[in-house]
């Protein structure tokens, strides 16, 4: 045997964990809302995944003010989450989950896809010109070659 036949297990049919980033964008929204379709069809877990800005310049009042907003915006996202869900209750249902810890976006996504054993990550493209030049999240997760990255308009 092959080493490249021994990287894929026998017997499974599609990604059983399916980790989505979210950031709030309209483009993340949109990432979710596809990654959840993918869950469902599939019957896969839906890992949801914000990771929080870390204020890191500005004293330490900045600090505990984005530390603050960034623990409202994972609240509303979750509540979002919750409320979509609720709403598509007529058809099957969705196994979810919603991560938020700080950080940074890339290596967040890194750490949940890794200890999540996710078999897909699904996240949308940047909005931000600037990332043409630094390279996205979504590019970085891409690069990584760890996982089918999914990138949504």
């Amino acid at each position: 045997m092959d080493e490249g036949a021994r990287m894929f297990e026998l017997g499974t049919d599609g990604p059983s964990v399916i980790v989505a980033g979210l950031d709030g964008s309209p483009s993340s929204m949109r990432a979710a809302a596809y990654a959840a379709g993918l869950a469902r069809r599939q019957g896969s877990m839906l890992a949801l995944v914000y990771i929080q800005p870390m204020g890191t310049m500005g004293g330490a009042d900045v600090g505990v003010a984005i530390n603050q907003a960034g623990h409202e915006v994972a609240a509303d996202l979750e509540r979002q989450i919750r409320e979509g869900v609720d709403q598509g209750s007529h058809g099957p249902s969705i196994r979810w989950e919603f991560h938020t810890a700080p950080g940074d976006a890339y290596a967040g996504i890194v750490e949940h896809a890794d200890r999540l054993k996710a078999d897909a990550v699904v996240i949308g493209a940047s909005e931000k010109a600037g990332h043409r030049i630094l390279g996205s999240v979504a590019v970085r997760l891409v690069k990584a070659g760890r996982w089918p990255v999914t990138v949504v308009p």
